[in-house]
């Protein structure tokens, strides 16, 4: 008897581009066993044969035998087109006459209705790679990213009968499903920060006769104007975004995804170049930033220990000058050379 048919569900949030659900439920049944139907076809061949051989031998003469014997063979012959194998992890798709009739997922030897029309399919993991793909990221930087996705076929019937070639639909959906995911987010950190818009607050006054000043301050956009997950170090998230936007278009033909995740991320050859010079150049300002507070605590700390055993207060001029040549001594990147003031 079928089994209750299983219908996933495929809702997909609002605003995203709708895949159509299925409109097959599969059925799965239970077929019996060849070794039956091969022990009566061999016994339709022997009874065939002996027939044949009776009839050309006295002192049965008879024209029914031939035909009989014929028919032996005819019956044989359309026994033995139902005998199928079928190994683990493997489906049938059975049609009679166009009309869908179940999917036998029985491992081993076995006999179907041999007016069935079957289609065998495997329902073993298999491996999608993907890309490299080269996408514009969430600030027009074209990058290259590729993913590896592990699918198998859940439901034999709609994988079969809803598209003419999953496989290329497995395919065609992941490319898409990628673009979308890479043009969603930036690079790294540093391109979300520089396309980050600020929007401006201030106050002015002015006179009567239109000349005015004003000042103002420039606030960042709210955080949810831009995603907060980079492709660089969002591995794990964008990972489970892709999967689950798999799921959602692959169920509605019977593909589950098990598990995809990104393979290759790289900077497009044409900008690799100027976005490397971009990270160096970021990582030096990084340093010299701290460098530089460094420094000036540094500084400060010495000052007041000077005046504090001085017992007075610097000159402005004599503060400037030990500020200066301190700086100098403690963020440039070669030794000082030490000169002495002859007053000359």
């Amino acid at each position: 008897m079928p089994s209750a048919p299983q219908s996933p569900n495929t809702a997909r949030p609002e605003g995203e581009p709708s895949i159509r659900s299925g409109h097959i439920t599969e059925y799965t049944f239970r077929a019996i066993s060849a070794w039956p139907v091969l022990a009566t076809c061999l016994a339709l061949v022997l009874a065939g044969a002996w027939l044949f051989y009776l009839a050309g031998h006295p002192p049965i003469l008879s024209p029914a035998l031939p035909v009989v014997g014929i028919a032996c063979f005819l019956l044989t012959f359309f026994l033995l087109k139902g005998l199928i194998i079928l190994q683990p992890n493997e489906a049938a798709v059975c049609l009679l006459f166009g009309k869908y009739k179940g999917t036998l997922t029985q491992a081993g030897f076995c006999w179907l209705n041999p007016f069935y029309t079957r289609q065998k399919l495997s329902l073993r993991l298999k491996t999608q790679e993907t890309g490299p793909l080269k996408v514009n990221d969430a600030v027009g930087n074209p990058v290259e990213i590729g993913a590896v996705i592990i699918w198998r076929v859940a439901q034999a019937a709609r994988a079969t009968l809803e598209v003419d070639n999953y496989g290329l639909y497995v395919s065609a959906q992941s490319e898409t499903a990628l673009r979308l995911l890479a043009s969603r987010h930036p690079y790294d950190p540093t391109e979300q920060q520089d396309a980050q818009p600020t929007t401006g607050t201030g106050t002015g006054t002015g006179t009567g006769t239109g000349t005015g000043t004003g000042t103002g301050t420039g606030v960042p956009a709210p955080a949810d104007a831009f995603s907060s997950i980079t492709l660089r170090d969002g591995s794990d998230v964008l990972a489970s975004i892709l999967l689950q936007e798999l799921q959602l278009r692959m169920a509605p033909v019977g593909i589950d995804v098990v598990e995809a995740r990104i393979s290759h991320l790289a900077y497009a050859p044409e900008i690799a170049g100027a976005m490397l010079r971009k990270q160096a150049a970021s990582a030096v300002i990084a340093a010299r930033r701290v460098i530089t507070q460094g420094a000036v605590s540094i500084i400060d700390d010495a000052l007041a220990d000077l005046e504090a055993r001085m017992g007075h207060q610097l000159e402005p001029q004599q503060r400037a000058a030990m500020i200066s040549n301190l700086l100098v001594v403690l963020i440039g990147d070669r030794e000082a050379t030490p000169t002495v003031n002859t007053g000359l």
